[in-house]
């Protein structure tokens, strides 16, 4: 049997071939005073022959900033026309090109630290990789990249090509799709917060996402690839009912779901919550969202903005609130969804639902978790978190 050319081609597009999407629309979704900054981006994948289901991801492949490429250039006196070796191969690539799209030059490991002391006398670098100083070595690696290291052990006895070859490759980012693709044929939505925050004397910014809130316009293209995601994904029947708790970014992928649960006209209940800083400035979707309440697609939206009132309320406040009800709906067969950050929301979030299995259901602690972790062996506990 012939493979069509659409087949062709999405076989074709991967994370070693990326599809070069354009961008059709990149907004700030934060009102103006936000502590926040989240866009909403909008690509094509028109003659892509690509596809994705509500949960999948999106890899994109970034650059680094051309100001820290610059910083490293300026700081070694480097040539940025210089070959430098940028795989087993011995492909090559000038130097400042090398820099910005090939290497990670943003995150500092132990490794590359126990590589470069051979490269350097600086005897501050031998010191804190000596055994007896592990959690200084922590500390220092936590929060420094290149630029650092570079100038904080130097002078160095070493070419540019030595240098870059301690450095990894540049690894893509990935993002949970926020668009059905029923909804939207041939686009591809992300929802993306930029990292920026000031740590040892230096402003810091997240590599790609930085890249998507200064530097893309629309017009521009984008590197990308579909990353499928078997663990999180709608129930296959759409009478199915389904909560959904993703705060900030983590509305991505249930923007996703019930767009989908809207074009397939789902009978199934959804229940969302929501929470940021601010209602005024940080709701993000808001008008969407609320339209699809008044619609009917989504049953029931609950909201916990931190910094409206002097006791911050976050989402598993809104949870507790709700607890009679949010246990029947999963005593009746709903599926639980958690999507965002893994080391505070969503543990405080699986330990609420524990408490309220628990306080429901007149149960144990233990039979509170045995109960969840058999919803996880059905399925109807699934998370998304980074």
């Amino acid at each position: 049997m012939q493979l069509t050319e659409v087949n062709k081609m999405s076989m074709a597009f991967s994370r070693l071939n990326p599809f070069q999407a354009k961008v059709l629309k990149n907004v700030k979704l934060n009102g103006v005073g936000s502590s926040k900054e989240t866009r909403h981006i909008e690509l094509s994948l028109s003659s892509s022959g690509l596809s994705y289901v509500p949960g999948d991801a999106i890899g994109v492949i970034p650059q680094n900033d051309p100001e820290l490429v610059a910083s490293l250039l300026e700081e070694m006196k480097w040539d940025e026309e210089t070959p430098v070796i940028i795989n087993k191969e011995g492909g090559t690539l000038p130097l400042k090109e090398a820099l910005t799209t090939h290497f990670e030059i943003t995150l500092l490991t132990k490794k590359i630290l126990r590589q470069a002391v051979e490269l350097t006398e600086n005897e501050e670098l031998r010191k804190l990789l000596l055994v007896e100083n592990a959690n200084q070595l922590k500390e220092y690696t936590h929060g420094r990249d290149l630029l650092d290291m570079l100038r904080d052990f130097g002078p160095w006895n070493a070419s540019a090509e030595k240098i870059v070859s301690l450095l990894r490759k540049l690894t893509p980012r990935l993002y949970s799709i926020a668009s059905s693709i029923t909804a939207n044929p041939e686009e591809v939505h992300l929802t993306i917060g930029a990292v920026r925050y000031t740590a040892h004397g230096r402003e810091r910014k997240g590599v790609c996402s930085v890249l998507v809130a200064d530097r893309l316009q629309e017009g521009d293209t984008l590197p990308v690839f579909i990353q499928p995601n078997k663990h999180f994904h709608l129930p296959e029947s759409r009478d199915k009912d389904i909560i959904m708790v993703g705060p900030g970014t983590g509305i991505a992928p249930f923007r996703s779901f019930i767009q989908e649960r809207a074009v397939t006209e789902a009978t199934g209940r959804s229940w969302l919550f929501f929470g940021d800083q601010y209602s005024a400035l940080d709701f993000l979707y808001q008008d969407e969202l609320e339209q699809y309440q008044k619609d009917g697609v989504l049953t029931r939206l609950e909201t916990a903005f931190s910094r409206d009132t002097g006791q911050k309320v976050y989402v598993q406040h809104r949870m507790l609130e709700n607890s009679k009800e949010l246990f029947e709906w999963i005593e009746s067969g709903a599926y639980f969804y958690i999507c965002g950050d893994k080391q505070y929301m969503a543990k405080d979030v699986h330990n609420t639902l524990i408490s309220i299995i628990e306080k429901e259901g007149t149960m144990t602690s233990e039979e509170a978790v045995a109960y969840l972790n058999d919803m996880r062996e059905q399925g109807r506990y699934q998370r998304d978190v980074y």
